[in-house]
């Protein structure tokens, strides 16, 4: 979608929402890039205690997190912070970051996805091969080891991996390692 489209009038009322179910991370699409002309993509992300997302590095957008609820942690390269309601983080394309619940009740951040290029579509998108079963890993291993979470990443430029600093973070807060 261009930029120079422009944004719609768009109204998302408190609760409101698109929801992809992605099991220990959701995704509540609450402005998307076909209403905002492709400027931007805002999506709210419930965040369960010792829940942690896979770490992950975007190549065409940069993530700015506005936490709403609980304690979340953010990682992204060297970098290592935890900030509670009302903190922000951006996080820059091309560094390694993960996310995480580092509290002890439920946590809510607000992803703001610059620009917004369509990439809230990955959600929906692994939304659906999950809740599908489509998507298949090695038993044991990460299910973003299996080659249809392989294929849909490629395609939005975003790679996964397993970076040093990453079982600590798991270790250190008692997380589920991510799945997706």
């Amino acid at each position: 979608m261009s930029a120079t489209m422009g944004a719609q009038l768009t109204v998302v009322q408190p609760g409101e929402g698109d929801v992809a179910p992605i099991p220990n991370f959701g995704a509540v699409f609450k402005l998307t890039s076909a209403t905002t002309g492709g400027l931007v993509a805002i999506v709210e992300h419930p965040f369960p205690v010792g829940s942690i997302t896979a770490a992950h590095r975007h190549t065409h957008e940069d993530e700015h997190s506005y936490v709403l609820a609980g304690e979340i942690g953010f990682r992204s390269d060297d970098n290592e912070v935890v900030l509670g309601p009302g903190g922000y983080i951006t996080k820059p394309r091309g560094q390694m970051h993960a996310m995480w619940n580092a509290g002890t009740e439920p946590g809510r951040i607000i992803e703001v996805i610059t620009p917004g290029g369509g990439f809230e579509n990955y959600f929906r998108e692994l939304g659906e091969l999950l809740m599908s079963g489509a998507a298949t890993a090695t038993p044991g291993a990460p299910l973003h080891d299996s080659a249809e979470l392989t294929e849909l990443a490629n395609r939005y430029g975003l790679t996964y991996g397993t970076p040093d600093w990453l079982d600590d973070v798991v270790r250190r807060y008692g997380l589920s390692p991510a799945t997706h």
